[in-house]
């Protein structure tokens, strides 16, 4: 699974709003450029399985903060991106988040997700563009990776672009 970040949340009480992901955003990972192009969530947010699809703090799958399937997470694609609701439990967690991201000290989101279709155009830095993704989570984060970019990197691909194809092209 890959992750990605993006900052921008916003508290409303006890509900939290902002963009998991945003569009056409090129974000250098280093051995390649990645952008997510408009449409690449359309799939997995109509698919049966999207009631799986969780909020998390910290990729923390014991840090539930809120599931699609129980309405308490809503996602949409928008000209910006993936944006989304959350409304916080009342939890030790969901208060001291809300607290969290009221002060400024959790400005971060990120996503978890394994790509479905991706382009590749070769340069002197190749580009990745994704038009396809299986979502599994959104994360809550204090740490995203660059915190100037609207898309970054939470967590990145083996070293070699070579590499990195062949380790995509075996778990499709």
């Amino acid at each position: 699974m890959e992750r990605r970040a993006s900052n921008g949340l916003k508290p409303d009480g006890r509900k939290l709003t902002g963009y998991a992901a945003r569009f056409n955003s090129e974000t250098d990972l280093g051995e390649f450029v990645e952008v997510i192009r408009p449409g690449a969530f359309t799939r997995t947010l109509a698919a049966a399985s999207a009631g799986n699809i969780r909020a998390i703090y910290e990729h923390d799958g014991k840090s539930l903060l809120g599931r699609l399937g129980a309405g308490t997470l809503r996602l949409t694609e928008d000209s910006e991106g993936l944006a989304f609701e959350l409304d916080l439990p009342d939890t030790n967690l969901g208060r001291d988040l809300a607290e969290l991201v009221k002060r400024g000290d959790v400005a971060g989101c990120s996503f978890g997700f394994l790509p479905v279709r991706d382009t590749w155009a070769e340069g002197a830095k190749p580009v990745r563009e994704l038009r396809d993704v299986d979502l599994f989570e959104i994360t809550i984060t204090a740490n995203p990776a660059y915190d100037a970019t609207s898309v970054q990197v939470r967590s990145k691909l083996p070293r070699s672009v070579r590499l990195a194809r062949l380790y995509l092209e075996a778990i499709a």
